[in-house]
């Protein structure tokens, strides 16, 4: 995969030394930019969005999502316990499947729940019976497959074939939709408005004979509207077109776009050598805080890579041998101490970090570039390691 990162922004001024490494850093300013534009397409649309905490949950931003956005989505009951705890308005769940153990609580905490095929409805349909008796309130959904592949990579498309996300649109019938609130339909990775735009008319014409009941319409994510060439006015007709036609209210989930280009990893080089080219081992793991590096693949932007220079292979800490970033140049060989930044990490990079090997977890730091104010959110010591063992 290429990498989406774009311009560095006001990390081109930053400086990589005000903070120990390694450490993300989360610029509040970039954040509300992204925020902003959604929150336009929102009101233009009268649509509703919400933020996928499966891509970018740093918590210590609620208060600012909850001043653009109408809530959050979840993925399961952890994530649905942080978005009660820390923020607000609505909450919507998915998961491809629920234990009858969580279940319970997931629909006390949640306004919408989606399950991923028709028998898990029916399955459940104790459960939800008892919870609405105990006066629970919640609307329930169902996750679409619509057998229409837009994807880049297969691994990240979740209508490839024999997937194991959604219903096939092409068997749901009118009995599929007894008891149904609300239909999900998600089909995109890090993708502009004309694949969504072709998703929508493969999928349309097999679903409008079923609309008559349905309340909501949920797009779910992988919308990059907060990229520059995003376009924003084709999705506000487009969403205001399906709102009128099929009469229903309809949610966007994006993740990736609340913290696009909004978050550096810093880190240091610790050692230098040479095997059939430059070799530098640094404090940043590729397997324990860039995961999507080797899962991939991708090689991610550099803070200030020059155009010309010596090339030199970054790789982590840890013992796995693909431990590797990427070949990368620099203006003149660099040394232990030399610090290095990654664009575009605030998302994903953030949720997905481990412990793997004992290699230590990122600091998390929130900077606001308009008044410089900078401020560690969260910082870790080899507890993190040892309490997640026995």
């Amino acid at each position: 995969m290429e990498t989406r990162a774009g311009d560095p922004g006001a990390f081109a001024r930053f400086d990589l030394s005000r903070v120990a490494s390694p450490a993300f850093v989360v610029d509040e300013m970039a954040v509300r930019r992204n925020l902003a534009v959604l929150k336009d397409v929102r009101d233009r649309a009268d649509a509703r969005v919400l933020l996928a905490l499966k891509a970018f949950s740093m918590w210590s931003l609620a208060d600012v999502v909850g001043e653009y956005l109408d809530g959050v989505c979840a993925s399961g009951l952890w994530e649905a316990r942080l978005a009660r705890q820390f923020y607000k308005g609505e909450l919507t769940t998915y998961s491809p499947a629920y234990t009858a153990q969580d279940l319970p609580e997931i629909l006390h905490l949640s306004d919408h729940v989606i399950f991923n095929n028709p028998q898990q409805i029916a399955r459940f349909a104790g459960l939800i019976a008892t919870a609405r008796a105990e006066g629970e309130v919640f609307e329930i959904g169902l996750r679409l497959n619509p057998e229409h592949s837009e994807g880049e990579v297969a691994k990240y498309d979740p209508a490839q074939p024999c997937s194991r996300l959604g219903f096939p649109v092409s068997q749901l019938t009118p009995e599929h939709m007894q008891g149904v609130d609300g239909l999900h339909i998600h089909a995109l990775c890090e993708q502009d408005f004309e694949p969504l735009a072709r998703i929508w008319a493969a999928v349309e014409p097999k679903l409008a004979p079923l609309l008559g009941g349905v309340k909501w319409l949920n797009l779910g994510g992988g919308h990059h509207v907060t990229r520059a060439d995003y376009q924003t006015d084709r999705l506000v007709d487009f969403l205001r077109d399906i709102a009128d036609r099929h009469r229903v209210q309809v949610y966007l989930e994006p993740g990736e776009a609340v913290a696009l280009d909004a978050g550096i990893l810093i880190g240091e080089v610790l050692d230098t050598f040479d095997n059939g080219m430059p070799i530098a081992i640094t404090d940043l793991s590729a397997t324990c805080h860039m995961p999507d590096v080797i899962e991939a693949p991708y090689r991610p932007a550099m803070l200030g890579e020059p155009e010309a220079g010596v090339t030199v292979r970054l790789g982590g800490p840890s013992c796995l041998a693909g431990d590797t970033i990427g070949d990368y140049v620099f203006t003149e060989r660099p040394t232990p101490g030399t610090r290095i930044a990654f664009l575009d990490q605030a998302h994903y990079s953030m949720v997905k970090t481990t412990t793997f090997n004992g290699v230590p977890l990122p600091a998390i730091v929130l900077w606001n570039s308009d008044t410089d104010d900078l401020r560690v959110v969260k910082s870790f010591d080899w507890t993190e390691f040892r309490d997640r063992l026995s």
